[in-house]
């Protein structure tokens, strides 16, 4: 929001005489006042019109701990593009399988901007890219979509001050741009290009993921019509896939290239029961090659999700809307995080594992809830064919509860997370492996931003707050303690366990691995303008620094652009 008020302006000698001293603070309580009169009008004007706040423009993953309640009116504004998905559209629309949604989505091809092909309809200067009539009927027509992320990164100590480097510093630019043609009321072509670049002082860890000239980051075609009552669809091809919890798979939000798949998937949406199957090869991400490298065949993604919008039912005076997602998922992926840590080193493999499990969250008036688990088994096939495969058998469950007073000023949210991944038995190198494997990119807001300490051997817990005093504001705080869930693992980083905590300092080490303290504050400077400010530290136990690991800090500052 722009802001008109006198500057001040220093003579040509330098020097401002003492009346005009006088005046300048004056001068800067009106600004301070008119600024604050403009917010209260605009956020009047927001629950006058039933716009939902501006921090939801475009929401995060996971039901629990938006900046605020969105209401079904809310749900219904012309300036939020969610899909027609019956009752799947309660709160950010994530239970519709196509990730959140707001004004944006996580997913572009999963926003709904048709109603932008009638011009009065418009909201915003940049509404007539969204729907561009290609025939008179308007029955042929394309939608534009844009994003670019600027972002500043400084670590003190990264990876536990294993990364050799110290003071890092990393600035990273990522572009997307996408075109969704539909053709008629049942097809459409999507497709999305990817540029990726990254710089700094000390810093480390670049790959293809975060350097990359110019890459299809999707491309499919998409067909879709009314079957047996239900909105029924297939897409084919290169494709974002977010129809599973996002602590197990999500977008690869970090560095600069997300994830992609390509394979075909298919549902089945009726207003209360959901139905997704899908087979997907991994995309290979190179540097210089447009497409991307081609298919990873070796990283595979298929499975099946059941989605249930469940009865309202009441605890007390309060009714309770909830959801609950059944799903059976299969990996199959080689690589460092393939690999099976030993007393001393690891060894190379593939791994195959198969996670049933299942997502319930709702909300009522004064609180919501998120509860989840998964249990995998599968095998894990050693590099070496002289080597035996081991059988895999490991779990993990998370849960968030809390108290949310929608109506005050802060609009707080009070809550606790908590949340275990299993770990094994490093001593041994046969057997049985017990610790939990998370390789595709789950997302690291809610857990460690920046991938230090990954879903592995862990358990988390600790208070989170959450406060958006403007409807364009949000302050969000976590500080959880971590603990190994096994003594005789390690604790993971983002592809593989840190070398320090192995042999005898496994049990030396201790239990308790520390605090993590973690703030986020965020900016929805106006619908194309997002601004925010993560920061935290890690504060390792003495026996975990006497084993080798350093405590380290870090801060972000992301500047996204979106259209």
């Amino acid at each position: 929001m722009k802001q008109k008020g006198p500057v001040p302006v220093l003579s040509g000698g330098g020097t401002v005489s003492p009346e005009k001293k006088r005046r300048i603070p004056w001068a800067s309580m009106a600004l301070m006042a008119s600024a604050f009169l403009m917010g209260q009008k605009r956020a009047e004007a927001q629950v006058a019109d039933r716009v939902p706040p501006a921090v939801e423009t475009m929401p995060g993953a996971g039901v629990v701990g938006q900046p605020r309640r969105v209401t079904a009116e809310q749900n219904r504004s012309r300036k939020r593009h969610q899909g027609d998905w019956g009752a799947f559209n309660w709160g950010n629309g994530e239970f519709a399988g196509f990730g959140p949604v707001g004004v944006y989505g996580a997913a572009p091809w999963a926003e709904d901007w048709s109603s932008k092909k009638d011009p009065k309809n418009y909201t915003d200067f940049l509404d007539p890219l969204k729907a561009i009539r290609l025939n008179e009927s308007g029955s042929i027509w394309l939608s534009l979509s844009g994003e670019s992320r600027i972002r500043n990164w400084y670590e003190s100590n990264p990876q536990l001050g294993t990364a050799g480097r110290r003071h890092s510093g990393r600035f990273t630019v990522r572009n997307l741009f996408g075109a969704d043609l539909h053709l008629g009321q049942h097809w459409r072509i999507f497709g999305q290009l990817n540029n990726g670049e990254a710089a700094g002082w000390n810093y480390y860890g670049y790959n293809a993921t975060w350097r990359r000239r110019l890459g299809g980051q999707q491309l499919f075609v998409g067909y879709e019509r009314k079957l047996l009552g239900a909105k029924t669809g297939v897409m084919v091809g290169r494709q974002q896939f977010l129809d599973a919890p996002s602590w197990l798979v999500y977008m690869r939000e970090t560095s600069n290239v997300p994830l992609s798949w390509n394979g075909v998937r298919g549902y089945a949406m009726w207003n209360r029961v959901r139905l997704d199957l899908y087979d997907f090869v991994a995309t290979q991400v190179t540097r210089d090659t447009i497409m991307g490298g081609g298919f990873d065949d070796g990283t595979r993604l298929y499975g099946g999700n059941i989605g249930i919008a469940l009865p309202p039912f009441s605890i007390g005076r309060e009714q309770v809307h909830s959801f609950l997602d059944l799903f059976w998922m299969g990996f199959h992926y080689g690589g460092k995080s393939a690999a099976v840590a030993l007393y001393k080193g690891s060894q190379a493999g593939t791994q195959t594992r198969q996670n049933g499990g299942f997502r319930w969250y709702g909300s009522a008036p004064s609180f919501e809830y998120e509860l989840g688990g998964v249990y995998q088994g599968g095998r894990f096939h050693p590099g070496s064919s002289s080597t035996a495969s081991r059988p895999v058998s490991a779990w993990a469950v998370r849960g968030v509860l809390g108290w949310r007073h929608s109506s005050s000023f802060l609009h707080p949210f009070l809550g606790v997370q908590a949340e275990a991944y299993s770990g094994g038995d490093n001593r041994r190198s046969g057997g049985t492996i017990g610790t939990f494997s998370a390789p595709f990119s789950p997302r690291n807001g809610t857990f460690d931003l920046t991938r230090t300490i990954t879903r592995a051997n862990i358990i988390s817990a600790g208070p989170v707050v959450s406060i958006a005093p403007r409807p364009f504001m949000n302050i969000r705080i976590r500080v959880p303690y971590l603990w190994r869930q096994s003594m005789n693992d390690g604790v993971y980083g983002s592809s593989s366990p840190f070398s320090f905590l192995s042999g005898a300092k496994l049990r030396q080490a201790g239990r308790a691995v520390g605090l993590q303290p973690q703030g986020q504050v965020q900016f929805q400077l106006q619908q194309h303008v997002n601004w925010q400010i993560d920061g935290g530290a890690i504060l390792l136990t003495h026996r975990m620094r006497r084993a080798g690991g350093q405590n380290g800090t870090y801060m972000l500052s992301t500047i996204t652009l979106r259209f």
